[in-house]
């Protein structure tokens, strides 16, 4: 009897420690729990045959949030599975936030408007790689047009021809 404890002891402290030592940005398979489910900022492109990882997507894209994607994946193909960088994005300085399992911590940036805009491209310059845990960001800001403009000129303008009529009605 003694000998079946130890045995039982020391098998369920070795399956306790492989289910604390996996990481959780990792999965094999698809969730079958949330087959393509979008719920929240939570997007699930698994491929059920192979090794999944968890990114994140901040910043100026149509659809930011968390997602479940191969482990195959790269930068271009989140930002395709994000719905693409928003018109505001600035794509001249992307960053990929990594962070090790030494606790150490790394900021790549890159240019993708260096792929879109290059027209004398003499090799195809390959999007950084993905690793579980990773956050790419999106960095950008709103950008004003001349509707825009416009309507603040209006609306200045109208103010100030309210606040003569004021003053005029004032002074009579």
């Amino acid at each position: 009897m003694n000998y079946f404890f130890r045995t039982t002891l020391i098998l369920s402290f070795f399956f306790s420690m492989m289910v604390f030592a996996q990481n959780s940005d990792m999965q094999v398979g698809s969730n079958t729990n949330q087959l393509r489910q979008n719920q929240g900022a939570f997007y699930d492109y698994s491929d059920p045959t192979t090794l999944n990882i968890k990114v994140s997507v901040w910043g100026f894209v149509k659809y930011p949030g968390k997602y479940v994607i191969p482990m195959e994946s790269n930068v271009y193909d989140l930002l395709s599975y994000a719905g693409g960088p928003s018109e505001d994005a600035h794509l001249d300085d992307l960053r990929i936030f990594k962070t090790y399992e030494d606790s150490s911590r790394e900021m790549v940036k890159f240019n993708y408007n260096d792929l879109l805009w290059d027209e004398n491209l003499k090799e195809f310059k390959n999007a950084p790689g993905l690793d579980a845990g990773d956050i790419l960001l999106v960095p950008g800001s709103q950008r004003l047009y001349f509707k825009d403009y416009l309507q603040i000129g209006l609306s200045v303008f109208s103010a100030l021809i309210s606040l003569s009529i004021l003053i005029l009605n004032i002074a009579k």
